[in-house]
């Protein structure tokens, strides 16, 4: 997948922990854990809005794109249609 997760960066910036963070949110550890190391599929704009929101942010604060090479085959199979 192309879009990063840089949460743990913002922590980091913040001085804050995953735990504070989950107290502030109202999200799970397990399920910012799970956001925090990349292996979320989705997430809703409710908790994208309530991230920013406690660590004072913009979305592309938290979330990056990069090319992969699964764009560069979707871009050869669109080009082929």
């Amino acid at each position: 997948m192309a879009i990063r997760v840089t949460l743990d960066r913002m922590l980091l910036e913040r001085r804050m922990s995953l735990t504070e963070l989950c107290d502030r949110v109202g999200i799970t550890l397990a399920n910012l854990s799970i956001l925090k190391t990349g292996k979320a599929k989705a997430i809703r704009f409710s908790t994208l809005n309530a991230l920013c929101r406690e660590l004072n942010c913009q979305p592309g604060d938290i979330l990056s794109w990069e090319a992969s090479a699964d764009d560069a085959l979707e871009e050869q199979e669109m080009a082929a249609e």
